[in-house]
């Protein structure tokens, strides 16, 4: 069995929603998982919230896992309250 590698992008607190749409230009190489990590993101806005339900769709779409890394509480309670967050895995 052939171990999987998954892509690892550091999502960008000041370019959120291009930082998103870099890594979903990054999807067809992802061997079914993507890690982004949030460590730097502190809030997030309607552009974002949107690339972000885009990111979703192509990742569902190509059957890619997408886990969320290191999601401050605030940015999570809005994930929940637009009900993006049942859509990906959250790790510490």
């Amino acid at each position: 069995m052939v171990p999987m590698i998954a892509v690892w992008m550091k999502i960008e607190s000041d370019r959120i929603a291009d930082s998103l749409r870099e890594a979903r230009e990054k999807l067809d190489t992802a061997d079914g998982e993507v890690v982004l990590d949030f460590s730097s993101v502190r809030r997030i806005d309607a552009p974002a919230i949107k690339a972000l339900q885009e990111f979703a769709a192509a990742a569902e779409e190509k059957s890619v896992k997408v886990a969320l890394r290191a999601v401050n509480a605030d940015v999570y309670k809005v994930l929940k309250l637009v009900r993006l967050a049942a859509r990906f895995s959250f790790v510490v």
